[in-house]
């Protein structure tokens, strides 16, 4: 694993950190273990969902990702008391509660079938709905394996109308899709020509790649004499390191490089009960995508205006005075960025600007400073402490995650909210038979961030997911509501 990912990995024993992927289908019917088999033909012939984690003894090394075949239990059904929408709200609460060992297996897909009163958009999808029933499909995955966008195209793959072959979503092979099994087949230098053979054998040879890759108590022994020469290698580039945010410096004091985004003071809803969480809960407000399409914004800005109106007013009832606030906004990078990297982006600090009355002016402010923000992560110069977490020795990224103090809130924050935006294509999906209706996600919830917001097209719909544990936000509907009226307010304001 890249370093990025296997921080991932570590966390996932501290906190519940795991993608939800929601896709909700017009539900045709099929026999539950017909899906079941579909999932299992279709898992084998993706490179990502064929994988699973495997620690070296003493964290000597990086985990590596090794084959792994699909089991009965990554498919599971879900049997709603009622099958209406607010069953299927509550048990998604429960079940992004839950986070997997990738080390046993690092996906999963629940169903809940039979659903009625599902709330999408427009007249034609509302009678369609009145007609079929909708069957909704959650597609859990560990946040070591992929970031949001390379969870879509995971997704896309699994459910995608045609059969997307073996190399699905991917330029690569099933086997150099696997970080890990190059370096470590590299060390035991087998033969050229038998790797260029492996890369083209079907998933049912696995047994042939196990060969190749070294066993555990093998990786762990190799790993030891690479330790002094990461140890030097995250000197001299800390150093390099060290030099890039001179510069950095430099360039933001010269007026060429936008600054860094502010901190913020924790409020009501970054962590006061963290340690006394209740149940995790989720709300998803699923809007026609022209909707939130405004003149010169995009749907992110749109949402993020929103979101600035919705929390300002929430805070206030509940007796709090709001001076600032804050988003984080997560930026994928592109693929190079982070080299071997499945998590491939960068965390923004964005001001919601409360303190411009008029949401014109306010979302244009927004925009500027996403944009700043963005131009100042894909600096290159920033690229140098990414080379060095790309060396760091296992044994030191490890004891920090393991150390880093999760529950502590602190004085300076990022953001108060996350605001996480993924736009993941057409709406030409199908599963049992059923077309796609709309999608949804909920970022995870932490010690500081205690109400997310996840973004997300399909299609002609964009759905706001909200995530948030029941201590900090006891009341999650009136939030929704004062956001769907924020929303509404602000793209009528920006037309």
């Amino acid at each position: 694993m890249a370093p990025q990912d296997a921080t991932m990995y570590w966390l996932s024993r501290r906190t519940r950190n795991d993608l939800f992927l929601v896709y909700c289908f017009a539900d045709t019917g099929r026999p539950t273990e017909e899906l079941r088999a579909f999932v299992a033909e279709r898992s084998a012939r993706i490179a990502d969902l064929r994988v699973r984690a495997q620690d070296v003894p003493g964290d000597l090394d990086y985990p590596s990702w090794v084959p792994c075949d699909f089991a009965a239990d990554q498919f599971v059904e879900h049997v709603l008391p009622e099958p209406d929408w607010a069953h299927v709200q509550s048990a998604l609460g429960e079940l992004v509660g839950t986070v997997l060992d990738a080390s046993a297996r690092a996906w999963r897909l629940t169903v809940l079938r039979g659903v009625g009163e599902v709330p999408v958009p427009g007249r034609s999808a509302a009678l369609d709905a009145e007609v079929t029933p909708t069957l909704v499909a959650v597609l859990q995955m560990s946040h070591a394996l992929a970031d949001g966008r390379r969870a879509a195209e995971i997704a896309r793959a699994l459910f995608a109308a045609d059969d997307p072959g073996f190399d699905a979503g991917s330029g690569a092979s099933p086997i150099e899709r696997i970080p890990g099994v190059r370096r470590l087949s590299a060390l035991v230098r087998p033969a050229d020509a038998v790797v260029r053979r492996l890369a083209d054998v079907s998933p049912v040879n696995a047994t042939a790649l196990r060969r190749v890759v070294p066993t555990v108590p093998v990786a762990a022994a190799l790993a030891v004499p690479q330790l002094p020469i990461r140890l030097a290698r995250t000197a001299v580039r800390g150093y390099q390191a060290f030099r890039a945010q001179q510069q950095l410096t430099k360039l933001t004091a010269a007026g060429q490089l936008p600054p860094p985004g502010p901190g913020f003071p924790p409020s009501r809803v970054n962590g006061a009960e963290a340690a006394q969480t209740l149940a995790h809960q989720v709300r998803m407000i699923v809007c026609d995508s022209a909707s939130l399409r405004a003149p010169g914004h995009t749907v992110t800005v749109v949402v993020l205006t929103a979101v600035s109106v919705a929390l300002t007013r929430y805070l206030e009832h509940c007796g709090d005075q709001v001076d600032r606030l804050g988003a984080q906004v997560p930026m994928a990078l592109p693929d190079a960025a982070i080299s071997g990297a499945r998590n491939n982006y960068r965390s923004l600090s964005v001001d919601l600007c409360i303190d411009e009355p008029d949401l014109r002016r306010r979302a244009d402010t927004i925009a500027a400073t996403l944009a700043d923000r963005k131009r100042r992560a894909r600096h290159p110069l920033l690229a140098a402490q990414d080379r060095v977490t790309a060396v760091v020795p296992a044994p030191l990224l490890h004891r920090d995650v393991a150390n880093y103090p999760l529950d502590a809130v602190p004085d300076s924050i990022a953001g108060h909210t996350v605001v996480s935006s993924v736009d993941r294509g057409r709406a030409d999906l199908t599963f049992g038979g059923g077309r796609v209706r709309f999608t949804g996600g909920f970022p995870a919830i932490g010690s500081v961030m205690r109400l997310t917001h996840g973004i997300h097209g399909l299609g002609e719909t964009v759905t706001l997911s909200l995530h948030a544990d029941s201590g900090t936000l006891p009341d999650l509907d009136n939030y929704a509501d004062l956001l769907s009226a924020a929303v509404h307010e602000v793209a009528q304001v920006l037309k």
